[in-house]
């Protein structure tokens, strides 16, 4: 069986011009991820989120998200 999990992430950049991506998949479990593009970065960050749900597991918290008009 398959399962997806949607994971949101922060895409900044610093000052020496390095991209950086961060995600938490719980409140104090999340893993980052760097490069010289916004794309190695999310791709540095996405190795790093399998490493990490290999090691710590999927989270079994349901996330709600509710847009208010």
């Amino acid at each position: 069986m398959s399962r997806t999990q949607h994971v949101p992430y922060v895409l900044e950049q610093d000052e020496d011009g390095i991209w950086c991506a961060s995600a938490q998949l719980r409140p104090g479990v999340g893993a980052v991820g760097d490069g010289p593009t916004a794309e190695a970065a999310v791709a540095d960050l996405r190795e790093a989120l399998i490493a990490l749900i290999e090691e710590v597991g999927l989270s079994s918290e349901v996330t709600v998200t509710v847009n208010v008009a």
